[in-house]
């Protein structure tokens, strides 16, 4: 494939990357924000960005741990090495689609590229986003009921970004319930797509790309019940869950004390970053630009103040998004060298975590 040709198929993303650089250099250019940056950088707490950086190492390892979790419980012979491959690929190609919506088919796409039943993974990838978005609204209901007079005082049109932000979530979420436990609906609206895709010219040979598919979510919906009778699978994986978003939201706190700021406590900065991360969640860009920073903005604007809330947001960013584009790329490509079982060799069995 030419260098044209690679352009021109991922010319959104490389829009919308450019978007996200053009709205931090904005933030960093106002406010004499450059040159506070570079004071920021002279006189920096390295232990405490340091942790920052831990965090978000912290952050990518739990999301293997999770995805390994639920992998074992249909695949034995699944190692962890995988798991965190996955893991790796779905922040990437979440990092470069609109609404996040690349990383669960590309991790399906790999999980099967490393020899896993694409009905299989597809279960997998269905409960583990279930399961990340329900704590998610339930994290958030927490700091609503805990830091809802605080945040109402210091941020502007909150009960509106906290309603958006919860229907948005509650509508995944029982858009996720109805994939797994109504197969007829699902297969409705299977055949209603394949349909009008047929009508638009857009699908050709609409009965054998309808029996495929059909095919692949029987596979899949057995699995979801397989999955779906161990209280244990979820206890678990909800748990790691909230330990993970906990350690992500900490990046803020860490960047916070690194600028030599304190008075807020860390659980007031993770509440926000919750907020944060429930409210941008759905921002029809990848990566969420322009709705992270102007998410983070409005939170954590108090907290930095005018003088630091740019470089701020600067770091943040570059930790928490532009690294999973940086990192995930080399993971993934490692994974897909090192277990990919189409590449004419099997790949090596890990021992278990543990074993």
């Amino acid at each position: 494939m030419s260098i044209r040709s690679k352009i021109k198929k991922n010319l959104f993303a490389i829009i919308s990357i450019g978007l996200a650089l053009v709205v931090m250099t904005g933030f960093l250019l106002s406010n004499d924000g450059l040159a506070r940056f570079g004071e920021i950088m002279q006189n920096l707490q390295v232990h405490w960005f340091a942790l920052a950086l831990c965090a978000a190492v912290g952050t990518w390892l739990l999301e293997g741990f999770v995805q390994g979790i639920f992998c074992r419980r249909v695949d034995k012979k699944w190692t962890y090495g995988r798991s965190f491959s996955v893991g790796m690929t779905g922040y990437l190609y979440s990092a470069l689609t609109p609404f996040s919506t690349g990383g669960q088919p590309m991790q399906i796409y790999y999980m099967g590229k490393m020899g896993m039943d694409v009905g299989k993974a597809g279960a997998v990838i269905a409960m583990k986003s279930l399961v990340y978005q329900v704590v998610m609204v339930l994290y958030s209901l927490v700091v609503v009921v805990t830091q809802v007079r605080f945040f109402q005082a210091n941020i502007t049109d909150f009960s509106f970004l906290t309603v958006i932000g919860l229907i948005s979530n509650v509508l995944f979420i029982s858009a996720i319930f109805l994939f797994i436990l109504s197969e007829k609906m699902t297969d409705k609206i299977l055949r209603f797509g394949i349909r009008w895709l047929y009508r638009l010219k857009l699908c050709k040979r609409p009965l054998k790309r309808y029996h495929g598919i059909h095919s692949q979510l029987a596979m899949f919906h057995g699995s979801s019940k397989m999955l779906g009778r161990s209280w244990r699978l979820y206890l678990s994986t909800g748990l790691l869950t909230v330990v993970q978003m906990t350690v992500n939201s900490l990046i803020t706190y860490f960047l916070y004390r690194s600028f030599n700021l304190s008075g807020e406590s860390a659980f007031v900065m993770i509440s926000a970053q919750v907020f944060v991360n429930m409210v941008s969640a759905f921002v029809p860009l990848p990566g969420a630009s322009a709705g992270a920073e102007v998410s983070f903005y409005l939170f954590f604007g108090s907290f930095f103040g005018k003088l630091y809330i740019a470089p701020a947001l600067f770091l943040w960013r570059t930790i928490s998004y532009y690294f999973n584009i940086l990192f995930g790329v080399a993971f993934c490509y490692w994974g897909d060298r090192k277990y990919s079982v189409r590449r004419g060799k099997p790949a090596e069995a890990e021992p278990a975590a543990g074993e």
